[in-house]
């Protein structure tokens, strides 16, 4: 009898359906904790891990001797070794495009959240000795500005298209889309990432954390004054020491972050006692019907899997399976 283990809370409509796995001759151990050490006790007998946000490193995999695959609820997987996977030819898949429309949502929202400082308004209603913030003048209409999405997967394709209903011009860059596979005509691809900042006035960011921040120290300097942000990819793609220099300076005018280097961060980091940043805690993707997708898809990529019926493109390192 194959064996799941659910490691991290689900959406109810998942919770019911890893139970009516049961009925189908599935074996299934739940855990709502979201902790690497919540699960690593109990993954010797799993032939598949759904998995959440929390770490799975080579000691854990270790003691998985039966284990097939690994499903994550959501699309990255940083957080998972991927080098151990492959070296025991375990699969590890993602959801396919289920949360894409609540990632770029939020972007857009961080993007006018920013433009028009909402936090610095909301603040100056709530204090009325700062009502007369208002004649700052600090907000910006965002119709006319230019607009880079740096990473142009789905969510960066759906933002594109909710930017230009509000008439910006919109330009992205994603060095990992071959030429004549470029996903929209009427979205002009910068080939250059600094000349591509040197140009945008806002920034939105839908990539994978690499080694070194992309938005790094070196990145801000090619940016124009007054530049708008929204991150809703990971923590770690912006130098968060470089972002406070910049928004101290002037080069940012706002920034929406629903990620951090540090997760939850700490309540001494700078950027959490400024009205100039829009801070979510990581939630872009987790509105109640993309969760309800998520949760559905993550047990249906495990299932899948084991029965050999798997949409090959949901398999990250299927190269490595063979």
């Amino acid at each position: 009898m194959p064996h799941l283990l659910v490691a991290g809370k689900l959406h109810p409509t998942g919770v019911n359906r890893i139970f009516e796995l049961k009925k189908e001759g599935y074996s299934v151990t739940y855990i709502e904790d979201i902790s690497e050490n919540s699960y690593s006790s109990l993954i010797s007998d799993a032939d598949a891990l759904v998995i959440r946000t929390q770490p799975l490193s080579s000691e854990t995999l270790n003691n998985a001797s039966n284990l097939k695959v690994v499903s994550r609820h959501g699309v990255g997987y940083d957080a998972i070794d991927l080098q151990a996977l492959n070296s025991r030819k375990i699969a590890l898949t993602i959801v396919g495009d289920v949360n894409s429309v609540s990632v770029a949502e939020h972007a857009m929202m961080q993007l006018l959240a920013c433009a028009k400082h909402v936090v610095r308004a909301d603040r100056s209603v709530r204090d009325p000795s700062k009502w007369n913030w208002r004649n700052q003048l600090e907000q910006r209409e965002i119709s006319g500005s230019n607009l880079l999405i740096v990473g142009f997967g789905r969510a960066g394709q759906k933002l594109a298209q909710m930017a230009k209903a509000f008439n910006m011009n919109v330009r992205a860059y994603d060095p990992y889309i071959v030429t004549d596979k470029w996903p929209h005509k009427d979205v002009i691809r910068a080939t250059d990432l600094y000349q591509g900042l040197s140009w945008a006035d806002c920034l939105s960011l839908h990539v994978p954390k690499s080694e070194k921040p992309l938005i790094s120290e070196t990145a801000f300097a090619h940016m124009k004054p007054g530049m708008i942000i929204a991150n809703t990819s990971r923590g770690g793609v912006i130098d968060e020491k470089a972002l406070l220099n910049a928004l101290n300076s002037g080069q940012v005018h706002a920034v929406g972050l629903d990620v951090f280097e540090q997760e939850p961060p700490s309540s001494k980091l700078e950027l959490c006692n400024r009205d100039d940043t829009l801070l979510s805690p990581h939630i872009a993707g987790l509105t109640d019907k993309a969760s309800e997708r998520m949760a559905l898809a993550c047990i249906d990529n495990a299932i899948n899997y084991l029965k050999g019926t798997i949409n090959p493109n949901l398999i990250v390192n299927k190269e490595a399976l063979l």
